[in-house]
């Protein structure tokens, strides 16, 4: 069978940009489809897993929009969202010594960042500083209109400090003096409820809905005998005189040769491998964009007690350290408990509460024993929550960083990606060879007016991948799109109709 009819091609990474990637690819046609990943399991940053009553989210968790969001599109047609409601807008701001904010405060505090969240999208046009600078320029502004002058100066610094972190959790970077101002603006929110969550099933659904697996841990649907688990990759020599790509695994002396790669593993396994994965290296373009756009760390940390000591109505609280009680634990083994900036009630999981964690401190939490992060959670629980706080009967965080098939959790734009001048575009581009095109007459290629030239440019290796989205980046629905751009791209340089797709069926 030759590579003109039915081409070698290899993804690398089935995380939900290389299994959307796959799923397409066999639509089209194509046959010889083989994903390897180095995890023991499918998904990537997609990581769903018992606990507690029901299920938990490692990774991404929610669906972020409705309209021009594939996510949605594809899942709202089975009804497997709902609205987390107001979970993230109704929370408590709990100083550390044990006093609630008046609701009549916190939420004029609201107030005055969702204005912020509002307004930045057209003056950050022509901001030539950081989305930090800007917002504290925002806050501090309105905070000192006349209507606002009986709130504690103290107070709202505490607010601000803690809001921060919740703006580092959502673009993934350690402080928002990082966060290009102007850079901001490239990542598109999609309308609609952005925190829609999987009901009592997990986002490990979407990857049963597309892949049509009944219990993706036992069964890859139409993926099965395309997938090699444990299969971690430690070199591609691309510019072979015969354009192929050899490909070499870890602990393995065999070499899998394919006419395409799909590079579809995170940014920062790029950033940490790229200098000794790729033979010969990659183009300085390519390096670069690798560099300079940003990949950073944000981790949850889930606890499950025996009973719930919360009220009902009670849907977590954000943590607003003093200035006096922060210094008494900086310096300290638990300083790292300064960027655990929330504890938040979890869907279908009555018993259980979610921290999140940013950045450094988020990165060290994850070298340090369970038993130590644990006793740093609680610790919090009783500084700051005036209730009995029973011991806990479970517990779960991520560890994004020290994963070495990961190295971080999303990606962002950061004042160097602006200072450098690169683009996903430039990561996205696919390094090529000129080659002949594909003969016209195998299963997969048919008559197109590619075939009248004599010479073309052959995607060899390609690159997916949610850092690869101009305007979704950070978002599943980013990673699906560039998934899917890619299995076109082949599809285009083999002539095949994009209105060709069929449906392969799932081994069950």
């Amino acid at each position: 069978m030759t590579s003109s009819t039915n081409p070698r091609i290899v993804i690398i990474g089935a995380g939900v940009s290389g299994i959307s990637c796959a799923v397409r690819l066999l639509q089209y046609g194509f046959e010889n489809v083989l994903l390897l990943e180095a995890e023991p399991r499918i998904g990537g940053r997609v990581h769903t897993m018992p606990f507690g009553e029901n299920v938990i989210d490692l990774g991404a968790q929610w669906c972020h929009g409705e309209k021009d969001n594939i996510v949605y599109e594809l899942a709202h047609k089975h009804n497997l969202l709902e609205t987390t409601g107001g979970v993230y807008e109704n929370y408590k701001c709990i100083r550390s010594n044990r006093e609630v904010v008046p609701e009549s405060i916190s939420q004029r505090l609201k107030d005055i960042v969702s204005d912020s969240l509002v307004t930045r999208q057209m003056e950050l046009r022509n901001c030539n500083g950081s989305l930090g600078s800007y917002l504290t320029n925002k806050f501090y502004e309105a905070l000192g209109r006349p209507e606002n002058s009986d709130i504690d100066m103290a107070i709202a610094r505490e607010f601000f400090e803690n809001y921060q972190k919740f703006e580092n959790s959502v673009e993934a970077s350690d402080t928002l003096d990082e966060v290009s101002g102007r850079g901001y603006l490239e990542y598109w929110e999609c309308d609609g409820d952005i925190l829609l969550n999987w009901k009592d099933k997990g986002f490990i659904e979407f990857l049963r809905l597309i892949t049509k697996a009944r219990e993706l841990a036992n069964e890859l649907g139409i993926l099965e005998q395309h997938v090699l688990l444990e299969k971690r990759v430690k070199q591609i020599r691309w510019n072979r005189n015969d354009c192929c790509v050899d490909i070499k695994c870890d602990n393995d002396d065999e070499v899998i040769i394919a006419d395409h790669v799909i590079l579809t593993v995170s940014l920062g396994v790029l950033k940490e491998q790229q200098l000794t994965l790729f033979d010969p290296k990659l183009p300085v373009e390519k390096q670069r964009a690798i560099d300079s756009l940003a990949f950073g760390t944000v981790n949850k940390i889930f606890i499950e007690f025996p009973e719930k000591f919360w009220p009902d109505d009670w849907t977590g609280f954000t943590l607003l350290w003093r200035e006096e009680d922060i210094d008494e634990i900086r310096g300290t083994s638990r300083a790292w408990l300064e960027d655990v900036f929330g504890f938040y009630c979890v869907s279908y999981q009555p018993k259980i509460l979610s921290g999140w964690i940013i950045g450094a401190n988020g990165r060290h939490m994850e070298t340090l024993s369970e038993d130590e992060v644990l006793a740093g959670c609680i610790f919090l629980f009783r500084k700051f929550l005036e209730w009995d706080i029973p011991e806990p009967c479970n517990f779960k965080t991520s560890t994004w960083h020290t994963n070495e098939n990961f190295r971080g959790s999303y990606s962002f734009r950061s004042m160097y990606t602006e200072e450098v001048g690169t683009s996903a575009r430039e990561l996205a581009q696919p390094l090529t060879i000129v080659t002949s095109p594909p003969l016209s007459n195998g299963s997969v290629a048919s008559s197109n007016a590619l075939y009248s030239q004599t010479r073309c440019d052959k995607p060899i290796v390609q690159f997916a991948g949610e850092a690869t989205s101009d305007h979704y980046y950070s978002t599943v629905h980013g990673a699906v799109e560039a998934g899917w751009r890619e299995a076109r791209r082949l599809a285009d340089f083999y002539g095949v109709s994009r209105n060709s797709t069929k449906e392969p069926k799932a081994q069950l």
